[in-house]
């Protein structure tokens, strides 16, 4: 048996990297550098490639091979208003669907966002905040927007770093996450989907904010 890994595999580490940050935007990605780094032959580094083409997290330069595709903040926003609609929808499902033990984790969640809020951690924060999307997305049971929502947020990750870094972002958004919280855990379905709507605008408001001031720009 061959120990090369396989397909899956490739795509699902190489978006992951890009996702952590590994690999940032217009990084050259080398077939042959990624097949050492994977463990994989260059064919099975090349489908993956193009795969993750095909979802908009990489792409192909003519006669240059493929990097890293940079969003720019206007497709940032975009991104944000197509999850507005569909984190509303996750929420709403989620809100009809909630277990008193899932109520219970998400309550707990948000628990530990007041903790870090409180006490300044911003990164601890920033991985609670998607800790948070994420447990509501998968309580809603609504798998293709889950799918779609995991692609866009792979596509968008660095504007999303960059704003839970921008100062005071999280006194803003942390009483947006606990009325998502709230409306779920109350069974509220119209409520839920309001709270997680209004949250996503006030994230599209701050992404053009954080634009606009330069703070903490990254390449």
């Amino acid at each position: 048996m061959s120990d090369e890994a396989g397909p899956r595999s490739v795509v699902a580490e190489i978006r992951e990297a890009i996702v952590r940050g590994d690999f940032v935007p217009n990084q050259r990605l080398v077939e042959a550098d990624l097949s050492e780094q994977f463990g994989a032959s260059r064919a099975t580094v090349r489908s993956a490639l193009a795969e993750l083409a095909t979802e908009g997290l990489v792409e192909r330069v003519q006669n240059r091979g493929a990097r890293v595709r940079a969003v720019s903040i206007d497709e940032a926003v975009e991104i944000s208003e197509v999850r507005m609609v569909l984190e509303g929808l996750c929420a709403a499902k989620a809100a009809e669907h909630v277990t008193r033990d899932e109520a219970k984790q998400l309550r707990a969640i948000g628990k530990r966002m007041r903790a870090a809020v409180a006490s300044g951690d911003v990164l601890g924060y920033s991985q609670l905040n998607q800790e948070l999307h994420r447990g509501v997305r998968e309580i809603s049971a609504q798998r293709t927007a889950q799918d779609v929502l995991e692609r866009l947020r792979a596509q968008s990750v660095r504007h999303q770093f960059k704003l839970a870094m921008h100062p005071g972002r999280p006194t803003v958004s942390l009483p947006e996450h606990l009325a998502i919280i709230d409306a779920i855990c109350a069974h509220d379905p119209a409520a839920a989907e309001e709270a997680a709507r209004a949250h996503l605008r006030s994230v599209i408001r701050a992404l053009r904010e954080v634009d606009q001031s330069g703070v903490r720009r990254i390449p």
